[in-house]
């Protein structure tokens, strides 16, 4: 199954509501009238898409087609353009499925760090393995720091996958400081030489102050030792978890900076409009979607063919 097909099926849930909404609500040749665009905005709403960017597809069909007769290939057409501007966004982030490596900021000097950030069971260990497969396919050396010191079983997992990987790895004994162990990372990657050092963090609830608090100490201690880093922040987000993904990447940015999202576990069981929502209300651009459990299952994220997923009929 190649990656459009996995994605088709990992927003089956979402397009199916959207499908059957705008056939429900916008019937060729009726006049399109404000009753049907407010119905149309509450079942939006309820495709994890939010208000803002619900706010937008309604202000586009407003323009465009209200009081108008309705050409139901045009109503889509508008949907589908109205969806593709918002998930762009205009940050500069570009995308080009022949280049995985093409969302991230690397570091003209070595080593460009990456901080993982997200709550446990989001797949943030599982991601970062993914992500650092994608590195190593360009020819990068990686380097994985086990900052997630608190669970003895995160350690071993992520040690696990650096064997797995082939990637060295910096760990510290059950309880030690977080920030030790990204200072820690940090002078072996200097000393080795690696291109990209990946740092895992402690999953946390993001309304514990505290732990927030560790986070921003992680970054000071990080850009201390090597300064300008980490040069990326990706916040990873559990697709099933809906409009919570919102309120997670609200906070995890405010304490972290964060510089992109990993949307994981986009499967059948998913409603993908939170994507959309993330990148309409806080700007932080998806830069790699998981749609599947093997290691391969990540990819570059590209707003176009998450779109036309969405409104493929052929599924």
């Amino acid at each position: 199954m190649g990656f459009f097909d996995k994605l088709k099926q990992g927003l089956v849930r979402t397009k199916q509501l959207l499908q059957t909404d705008i056939r429900d609500l916008f019937k060729s040749g009726d006049i399109l009238d404000e009753s049907k665009l407010e119905q149309f905005e509450a079942r939006l709403i309820r495709t994890d898409i939010g208000v803002a960017a619900s706010d937008a597809i309604l202000s586009e069909l407003r323009i465009k087609h209200l009081n108008r007769t309705v050409v139901l290939t045009e109503i889509w057409g508008t949907i589908k353009e109205t969806l593709r501007k918002i998930l762009r966004g205009t940050d500069g982030t570009t995308w080009d499925p022949e280049k995985p490596l093409s969302p991230l900021r690397m570091s003209p000097t070595k080593p460009t760090v990456i901080l993982v950030t997200g709550v446990n069971g989001t797949g943030k260990t599982t991601s970062i393995a993914k992500i650092s497969r994608l590195l190593r396919s360009q020819g990068l050396t990686v380097m994985l720091a086990a900052g997630d010191t608190f669970r003895a079983a995160a350690v071993e997992q992520l040690t696990m996958w650096s064997q797995r990987l082939g990637c060295p790895i910096v760990t510290r004994p059950s309880g030690t400081d977080p920030a030790s162990v990204a200072f820690a990372g940090c002078e072996e990657a200097l000393k080795e030489g690696v291109d990209v050092l990946v740092i895992d963090t402690a999953g946390r609830l993001h309304n514990q102050a505290n732990l927030m608090k560790e986070l921003e100490k992680i970054r000071r201690v990080i850009d201390k030792k090597i300064p300008g880093a980490p040069h990326e922040c990706l916040l990873v987000i559990d697709a099933t978890t809906g409009q919570n993904g919102l309120n997670q990447a609200e906070h995890f940015s405010k304490a972290a900076n964060c510089t992109g999202i990993v949307l994981a576990k986009l499967d059948g069981t998913a409603k993908g409009g939170v994507t959309v929502a993330i990148r309409q209300r806080m700007g932080i651009p998806v830069k790699y979607v998981g749609v599947g459990e093997q290691i391969e299952d990540l990819e570059l994220f590209n707003p176009d063919s998450f779109v036309d997923a969405l409104f493929d009929e052929g599924q």
